[in-house]
């Protein structure tokens, strides 16, 4: 189920699902730990006339929304059943470590009555049952669930003060169901305390006139004691919720609207995109460094992990993209955190954890027999192609001098000695998709790239040997790329070979978007090199899916949640994105950008009104697939508009669409 709400604030993260549940709560790194343990669900429920129905229940209708131009979320909830309507703000308070709602709750009918609201919690505190307690703190009129370190206290208030009524149990353990079966006769038992896998109930009695509306404040604070808990719930109390959700909007509004861009040409619904795709990748940076891929836990109803991780591929796209809007801080802490965990030897493993420990990973040590660095090697090279993007929007030397051992010379010393010494690309690694060991056209080009990179901070900082030694290798790489990655016949560049002990080259053929990609995208080509015009024809012919839905699948026989059969592979928002960018870049007048505009129209199209995007599209549907919000999919979409108001700028349409551009 995609998450509908991805609301951060670099430390904590809280996603909801499409019944405005809770159902992924983060602390103290954004993408660890997941205190619901990807499981469970806090329940919002209203009682009314003898009959509760809680969120999920067919006789809700729910619209979830992001506010304009800020990480607040608007939700409008109808239940014409029990004649009740909730308009709801969420937010994460962007000081403090405070998750808060407001409900706005009214009768839809014409006789007084009273309506209750309930919020239900079900914790796997540490993603662990051991040891949880949850308690009613009478003091303080607040329900505390804790583990060692790490405290939860819910708390709320309306026009008579604190929530009227709670209940602590126990559930999934003893036959107990949960707390949230207490409710449904409208009271709950007040049970003052438990241990164990442990829930809470609380709850408001609103009594309301006919279609009058009252006001709830629901809000959850999170903190490593109880002490501290208490001395934030303090602070809202005086602060009082509603200022706290009113400055938090405004801040997230001044953060996006930092830099003025033309929109020329583009639609609402695209600027829309453009500016929530930014607030939601910059929920799901921790504030330590790490932009983790995406937060979603229903990964692991269909698979053995999240993506709650830090993959440097998926990162260091994201940290450019972040460079592009002038976003630099982010972007830095990004390049500190690669500069931590890089190895001595000067490559990067498969993902990591965000507090810098190694991920999770399925690739082997060992392959026939023989040692094979389990590595994605686009990965480290994308970190100093997007570090190299970087110091040309901040000009931040020091910072690059501070990192260039540890981060540049390491990777770039690396890249250069592990090539196939027969012909002279970069030695066999597993491919971005995470699938294919070999030698990529997509991994070649990077570490071209990268090398360029490195050549030109080793000159910045008079380092000429470093310099030429880059250089040369890149040079050798670039042309081994024509040599041996480009098929003649098909009229495209190959996914990949792999070169045996005795020199023998094996090829697989398979038509894989990254590989044309990788090309435009890291110069190994000039935009209108024929060979690149080819292989787009190529792309347009057997990877666009001939279906309602369209879009680009990632390469011809890509299965990977792929339910039906009639198409290439399920669409992507990344490779249907890096079409959009070949055409933009291809483009020498205004009317050239009408594919362009076909294809941010198609994105806007398939996103949810929240504005999330997913990583892939069911090809005949158009439901949205595996992780969402996937923080590459806003990453690429905010990239390709960028560059698409850099080309109206050079081509004289739009003076001044970017203010950040420099035309370099």
């Amino acid at each position: 189920m995609p998450k509908s709400l991805s609301l951060g604030n670099g430390t904590m993260l809280v996603c909801t699902d499409k019944y405005a549940q809770i159902r992924d709560l983060y602390f103290p790194y954004v993408g660890l730990e997941n205190h619901l343990g990807g499981h469970y669900a806090h329940r919002v429920g209203v009682f009314a006339d003898h009959h509760l129905n809680w969120f999920g229940h067919p006789n809700w209708k729910i619209d979830i929304a992001l506010a304009k131009d800020s990480l607040v979320g608007e939700t409008m909830a109808k239940n014409d059943a029990l004649g009740v309507i909730l308009n709801i703000s969420d937010t994460v308070y962007n000081e403090k470590n405070i998750f808060l709602r407001t409900f706005v709750v009214k009768n839809n009918t014409d006789r007084e009555r009273t309506i209750k609201l309930f919020f239900n919690h079900e914790f796997e505190i540490y993603e662990s049952h051991r040891g949880d307690t949850a308690y009613f703190d009478p003091l303080h009129h607040a329900i505390i669930h804790y583990n060692g370190k790490r405290v939860f206290l819910v708390n709320g208030a309306s026009s008579l003060g604190g929530f009227d009524d709670y209940t602590t149990g126990i559930f999934k353990i003893e036959g107990k169901e949960g707390s949230f079966k207490d409710a449904e006769d409208g009271l709950l038992s007040k049970n003052p305390i438990e241990h164990g896998p442990t829930d809470s109930v609380v709850g408001f009695y609103i009594t309301l006139a006919p279609h009058e509306e009252k006001t709830v404040y629901y809000w959850m604070v999170v903190a490593f004691s109880i002490k501290e808990a208490l001395d934030i719930n303090n602070y809202v109390l005086i602060k009082k919720p509603e200022h706290l959700i009113r400055t938090t909007r405004d801040y997230w509004h001044a953060w996006v609207n930092k830099y003025t861009f033309n929109f020329y040409g583009m639609t609402v619904d695209e600027i829309t995109l453009f500016k929530k795709s930014l607030l939601l990748m910059r929920g799901l940076a921790d504030n330590h460094g790490a932009i983790i891929a995406s937060a979603d836990s229903d990964m692991l109803q269909n698979g053995r992990d999240t993506y709650s991780y830090m993959w440097p591929r998926d990162g260091a796209f994201s940290a450019r993209t972040f460079n592009m809007v002038g976003e630099h801080n982010v972007a830095e802490r990004f390049f500190q955190f690669c500069a931590n965990v890089i190895t001595d030897s000067g490559y990067f493993m498969h993902k990591y954890r965000p507090d810098e420990s190694l991920g999770s990973s399925w690739h082997p040590w060992i392959r026939d027999s023989k040692i094979e660095f389990p590595i994605q090697e686009d990965e480290t090279a994308l970190v100093l192609i997007a570090l190299w993007h970087h110091y040309e929007q901040s000009k931040d030397l020091e910072f690059i001098e501070q990192v260039y051992d540890k981060l540049i010379k390491s990777a770039a010393d690396f890249m250069v000695a592990y090539r196939d010494p027969t012909t002279k690309l970069p030695k066999a690694s597993y491919d971005l998709w995470e699938e294919k060991f070999g030698i990529h056209t997509f991994t070649a080009a990077t570490v071209y790239d990268a090398l360029i990179s490195a050549a030109k901070f080793a000159k910045i900082l008079g380092k000429e040997k470093r310099e030429q030694l880059y250089t040369t290798a890149a040079v050798e790489i670039r042309q081994a790329i024509l040599t041996y990655l480009y098929d003649d016949t098909q009229g495209i560049f190959v996914k990949m070979i792999n070169v045996s002990e005795d020199g023998t080259i094996s090829y697989d053929k398979t038509l894989d978007m990254s590989s044309i990609y990788g090309i435009f995208e890291f110069g190994v080509l000039p935009i209108d090199d024929e060979r690149l015009t080819r292989s787009i024809m190529q792309v347009e012919n057997r990877l666009v899916c001939k279906t309602g839905v369209s879009g680009v699948a990632r390469y011809e026989g890509d299965h990977y949640f792929r339910s039906v059969e009639g198409v290439p592979g399920n669409p992507w928002i990344i490779t249907t994105l890096w079409l959009t960018q070949y055409y933009i870049a291809r483009a020498k007048k205004e009317s050239d950008l009408y594919n362009a505009h076909k294809w941010f129209a198609w994105v806007t199209k398939y996103t949810m009104p929240s504005g999330v995007l997913s990583e892939q599209l069911h090809p005949y549907t158009g439901e949205q697939l595996s992780a969402a919000p996937l923080t590459w999919s806003h990453s690429e979409y905010v990239t390709t508009v960028i560059k698409y108001l850099n080309r109206l700028e050079e081509l004289g349409i739009c003076l001044k669409c970017n203010p950040l551009y420099s035309g370099e």
